[in-house]
């Protein structure tokens, strides 16, 4: 049984065609070019650092302006808005951060190999990405986030005057609520 066996398999190599040389090696070039993804996987995730340092530095000017306001006697106008604004403006940085790390991993994971370390741990739930669809929603979800906290900011920064503009950011506000509603009851939790 096992001759008959040895037999087949013998004359399967035979009867195989014969491999294009050019086609192996073009394959070979065209599997090896994936590693062009770590341009992206390394500049997004050295984004993702500056951003971070970037938002970091805010808040820490934010905090000497209060501090430099409270213990100067200082109370300019408008105070309490130009601290939460800047505030909102970090945590912006923050989440745009959180996208390129997302993004990064997620570029490294589809196209490179899996992220080993992050296997055993419990919080790699969130960086796991296993097809584009998974990193393309991710980033969706952050993405909106970034837009939510914006959005907040530039409504810090609107003066209304009438009772129609106040109605309109009333509705947008709405909007916006509906959409996380939608976007949170949509999703895997």
């Amino acid at each position: 049984m096992s001759q008959e066996i040895e037999k087949n398999s013998e004359n399967k190599a035979v009867n195989a065609p014969p491999e294009n040389f050019l086609e192996r090696v073009f394959e070979n070039f065209l599997w090896k070019s994936r590693f062009v993804v770590l341009l992206a996987v390394v500049f997004s995730l050295l984004g993702g650092v500056i951003l971070f340092v970037v938002a970091s530095v805010d808040i820490a000017v934010v905090f000497k302006d209060v501090l430099a306001n409270y213990f100067g006697g200082n109370h300019p106008e408008n105070f309490h808005a130009m601290i939460v604004g800047g505030l909102i403006g970090a945590i912006d940085l923050y989440l745009m951060a959180v996208v390129m790390f997302i993004f990064s991993f997620g570029l490294y994971e589809l196209f490179i190999s899996e992220i080993d370390v992050a296997k055993g741990s419990e919080t790699s739930k969130i960086l796991e990405i296993h097809s584009l669809d998974d990193l393309k929603d991710k980033l969706a979800k952050v993405i909106i986030m970034v837009l939510v906290v914006n959005f907040a900011q530039r409504v810090l920064n609107t003066n209304y005057g009438t009772a129609l503009e106040m109605g309109y950011f009333a509705v947008s506000i709405l909007a916006l609520s509906l959409g996380l509603y939608f976007l949170h009851k949509g999703g895997k939790h």
